[in-house]
């Protein structure tokens, strides 16, 4: 005698899909890593979390601070020559376990905290020390010396903020060397010094921090800024250390166009020299474009690496439009860093021990 089994539809359906091979459910796109435009971001590791530190990069029409700043803020943003930058007066944060999911911490610094920064609050930067958190930022797009703003120093207990200006006054606010100040990174060599490295127009300079990032100390020729400018620079430095050798990473072309992208140079110091060796990120016509203006982490104890940048969607002819990503970067046998492969696809999980 035969008996034949009658399962519910549901369950034989789930059972020959499950039998099938190569029918293994599509993985869901990660990039962009979390929603809204999102530009230049920094990502750190602090306690065993990541963190993401971009520009707030979306103009159209969210609401700003203006109804609470002072009238010498108000007045600075007269000034402004972009009045789209009226919109970008804040920083948000995001932190994640896993590189994967992440959480948003909004409006972590404010105009409203920062007395003399009025609009276009972007590119951060972040560091802990003695247990504050750093955050370094450029504020007003200054174009000369007679101008008010720069980049400035906010601090906080926690590295969700809130971060409240540090200084009273921008750390930065002349051009030295040619450089605009604005895209600050902090940096700190393998023997504790702190440096911040930075630059727009095309020149790039890096200073060395005091104790208490009140200032800067001169270096051994009595200059306070050397120009570390490699060839094709235009914006947006980053720097690693990796066997003992110093990559420093910058974007070139026009952030708004086709051409934006990431090159980089090796060298045996924070000072360099650094020539370039050549482009290692740029837009892929089948994904995204534009891609530039970059972070990179290293998960500790390994040699996995990941690089954390903005880039456009397709189509999208809006400069402002930009969204955070991360990818694979990994390194040649001459420790050269291979050409990045954007994706749709991302990254997987992977948690910090």
């Amino acid at each position: 005698m035969i008996r034949v089994l009658l399962l519910p539809l549901a369950i034989v359906s789930a059972c020959s899909l499950s039998a099938q091979p190569g029918k293994e459910k599509p993985q869901r796109p990660r990039n962009p890593v979390f929603p809204g435009y999102y530009a230049d971001p920094e990502a750190r590791i602090f306690d065993n979390t990541y963190w993401i530190y971009p520009t707030f990069s979306d103009h159209s029409g969210q609401p700003d601070s203006s109804a609470s700043i002072s009238a010498h803020q108000r007045e600075l943003q007269k000034n402004t020559i972009n009045q789209q930058y009226l919109k970008q007066t804040w920083l948000d944060a995001f932190s994640s376990d896993n590189l994967v999911d992440w959480k948003k911490y909004p409006h972590v610094l404010d105009i409203r905290d920062v007395s003399w920064a009025a609009y276009s609050i972007w590119a951060p930067s972040i560091t802990k020390k003695d247990g504050k958190y750093y955050l370094f930022f450029g504020a007003n797009d200054i174009q000369n010396d007679n101008q008010e703003g720069g980049i400035g120093i906010a601090v906080s207990d926690k590295p969700s903020g809130p971060f409240k200006d540090y200084l009273g006054k921008p750390l930065i606010n002349k051009f030295y060397h040619g450089a605009q100040p604005i895209d600050q990174m902090v940096f700190q060599d393998t023997d504790g010094q702190y440096y911040l490295i930075y630059g727009g127009w095309q020149h790039c300079n890096i200073g060395k921090l005091n104790n208490d990032f009140t200032g800067f100390v001169p270096f051994e020729d009595g200059e306070m800024f050397h120009s570390i400018t490699p060839d094709k620079y235009v914006e947006g430095p980053f720097m690693f250390v990796r066997k003992n050798k110093y990559y420093m990473m910058w974007s070139e072309g026009g952030w708004t166009g086709p051409d934006y992208s990431v090159a980089y140079a090796i060298g045996d110091s924070p000072l360099g020299p650094f020539k370039r060796i050549g482009k290692i990120l740029q837009q892929d016509s089948t994904v995204a474009t534009g891609a530039g203006h970059h972070s990179v982490i290293n998960i500790p104890g390994t040699d996995d690496w990941y690089i954390v940048y903005h880039r456009r969607p397709l189509g999208d002819k809006n400069g402002h439009h930009r969204v955070t990503c991360i990818d694979r970067m990994s390194f040649d046998e001459n420790d050269r860093i291979k050409p990045v492969k954007i994706t749709h696809q991302g990254i997987d999980p992977r948690l910090l021990r």
